[in-house]
Formats: C-alpha cells, sequence, structure tokens
C-alpha cells in the first residue's frame, strides 16, 4: 500500500468514527430521555382537558411552551386539547407517544379513564406528570396542581361569611365540576367542609357533566322554580358553572343571589366588578405552568423531582390560591403586574364599574 493510500484510508477511519460518536449522542436511553441525561431534543407532550374553561388555551399553554423554551430550546412541546373527549385524549397521548414523548403532561379529561394512559407511557419508559387534576386509581410519576381541595373550603367559607355578615335568609345550592374529574371531588369535599356546618341549609347540588356551563344553567333554572324565593346563594366550583348559574337567574328574571367561582377567568373578572359574582379564586397558573414544566424538564434530562408532599402516593407540589371579591380585585387580579390588564377587563362596558370598584 503507497503512502498515501495509507493517509486515505486514515482520514475515512477517522470520519467513521466522527459519524459514529454523533450517532451515540443522539440515541435515546431507555425511558426515552436522551443519552448521557441531555434534554437538548426532547419531546414533552403537554395534553390540556377541555374548552370549556378558557385557561387552557389562554393561559397554561402560552405559559407551560414558553418555559420549556427558556430551559431546553432544543426541546419540543407536542401540545393538544382533548375538546372533553376522553377517548380522544386516549388517542392524542398514544399519538404522542408514537411521535417519541419523553415525557407526557397530562391534565385528564376522566381521571379514572386517564389511568390506563399512565400505565401505558410508563410502559415504555415514559414518565408522566399529571397536571391539575389527579389519577388517584395509579401512581403518576408527579403531580403539579392547586390545593383543590382548600379552594373549595375557600369559596365556600367567603360565601358564607357574606351571607352571614348580610344577614341573608334562605338555603344554598352547590354547583360542583365534573363527576369524572378528581380534582372537582376534592373541590366539591372542600365545599362541603365550609357549608355543612354553616347554618345554611343545602337544598340541592349537582355534578355537572364535563364542567359545561350549559348544563349548570339548565339545573339551576330547575331549582330556582323548585325553591323560589329560597336561594341565599349559590356555591360554584368554577367561573364557568358560576357564570351559567347566573345566567339562569337572569333568564327567569329574579335577582341574582351571591354565587362563587373559581380559575379567575376574564369574564369572571367583569362579574364580580359588576356585581353579579361574588368571588373566584385567582391561582399562580404561571407558578403551576412553570413548575410542570421545570419537572418535564427534569425528567427529560433523566433526573426525577422531588415533591413537596404527597398525594395518591404521587409526589406533588400543591400551591395555595387566593379568593378574590370585588374589595381585592384590584390588589390580587386586575392591573399592572397582575393576572390580568386593565385594558382586558375595563372595557367601555364595564368602564363605570371599574371606576367604580377602584380598578384602573
Amino acid at each position: 500500500m503507497t503512502p498515501r493510500s495509507v493517509r486515505s484510508l486514515a482520514a475515512a477511519l477517522s470520519t467513521m468514527v466522527v459519524i459514529v460518536s454523533a450517532a451515540a449522542c443522539t440515541t435515546k436511553a431507555p425511558g426515552g430521555s436522551s443519552g448521557g441525561g441531555s434534554s437538548r431534543d426532547a419531546k414533552i407532550a403537554f395534553l390540556m382537558p377541555d374548552i370549556a374553561s378558557t385557561r387552557y388555551e389562554l393561559y397554561d399553554a402560552p405559559l407551560f411552551k414558553a418555559k420549556v423554551r427558556d430551559l431546553c430550546g432544543g426541546c419540543e412541546v407536542l401540545y393538544q386539547n382533548a375538546g372533553g373527549d376522553a377517548a380522544k385524549q386516549q388517542q392524542q397521548a398514544d399519538s404522542a407517544l408514537a411521535q417519541g414523548a419523553d415525557v407526557i403532561v397530562i391534565d385528564p379529561v376522566d381521571s379514572a379513564a386517564a389511568a390506563s394512559t399512565v400505565r401505558t407511557a410508563q410502559g415504555r419508559g415514559v414518565p408522566v406528570i399529571a397536571y391539575d387534576r389527579p389519577i388517584p386509581a395509579v401512581k403518576a410519576d408527579y403531580y403539579v396542581s392547586f390545593d383543590n381541595e382548600k379552594i373549595g373550603a375557600m369559596i365556600g367559607a367567603s360565601l358564607v361569611e357574606h351571607l352571614k355578615a348580610t344577614k341573608a335568609k334562605g338555603g344554598l345550592l352547590q354547583v360542583n365540576g365534573s363527576p369524572t374529574d378528581a380534582a372537582a371531588g376534592l373541590i366539591k369535599k372542600g365545599v362541603h367542609s365550609a357549608v355543612d356546618s354553616s347554618g345554611f341549609a343545602l337544598l340541592a347540588e349537582y355534578d355537572t357533566p364535563a364542567w359545561e356551563p350549559g348544563k349548570a344553567q339548565s339545573w339551576v333554572s330547575g331549582q330556582i322554580s323548585k325553591f323560589p324565593g329560597r336561594i341565599a346563594g349559590v356555591v360554584a366550583a368554577n367561573d364557568g358553572t358560576g357564570g351559567g348559574s347566573i345566567a339562569a337567574f337572569k333568564a327567569a328574571g329574579v335577582e341574582v343571589p351571591p354565587v362563587t367561582g373559581n380559575d379567575a377567568e376574564l369574564a369572571a373578572a367583569q362579574r364580580i366588578i359588576k356585581g353579579d359574582q361574588y368571588n373566584t379564586i385567582s391561582k399562580p397558573i404561571r407558578t403551576v405552568a412553570e413548575a410542570a414544566a421545570t419537572a418535564a424538564h427534569a425528567f427529560a434530562r433523566g433526573k426525577k423531582p422531588r415533591g413537596r408532599t404527597t398525594l395518591f402516593g404521587t409526589p406533588s407540589e400543591l400551591f395555595t390560591p387566593t379568593v378574590v371579591t370585588r374589595e381585592n380585585i384590584g390588589e390580587v387580579l386586575v392591573g399592572d403586574g397582575k393576572p390580568l390588564k386593565t385594558s382586558e377587563v375595563c372595557t367601555a362596558t364595564y368602564a363605570a364599574a371599574c371606576a367604580e370598584a377602584g380598578v384602573g
């Protein structure tokens, strides 16, 4: 072999070594995370439950994506919303796994049905983070949410305190969330802890399928006819069902009693300022979305984050929200540096009410 041939062979072997080394660096280790603990090319599925609550499209998804981008410029977020369909969410999870998702973050439509998603993903070595709503039947790898039982207790206690202060007479309606949502069950439990011993009779309660405001409105309409003049207040589990409840009273042409809410949606803030809704819950959605993104990034790097507590056998981070009424809405929810901008809330329709409430 000539000296030139030897040099050519050495160069070729050197090139092959570089190619093999580069391929090894991008090979995924068991569990879906990149070899060597790198998350440079990780895919993270973010599966949200519905569009009945506007927060998922407006806040949770954009905030989660932004935090993942900050942590890992090369990571990809596979975002899907199930639109309240549990079967569709299962298909979306299967699709994410087929696309090579390294981590699944899921806010389940149906907490029981989501157990199969957890089992399938974990069977393939892909960790699952339960987001907002827990999955009690199986142990997810992590859970990030608000303290939902405390939310129920807070909105219930706030309403009871107000009714007592105004010497209201009558009983309560309790409009719960979806019967397939474990978080709704926790909120319901918290509400009962506040109202059962309040001295106000519980006239009736309802589990709202899929949290649909229209179904809450229909049920409340029936109760207005059943208990004319006897409804002192309504404990609604979120702003959607609260809005539906308020619409029922307005459609019936009767005075709207104090109605609770939860999620601090824009429409709810406007109803509170106008005086149609009594309270809502301001959740640190940015905090929760970013905590979930940070945990997902850790899993993608092959590291398991530690929870601050445990719920349903799952390491968990639970954040405490704030009750918002007309008295503190400008301090907590609306204004510079707050979750909602004054320009969004105090439109021409609500300008006078905002001024009266000291907002803007």
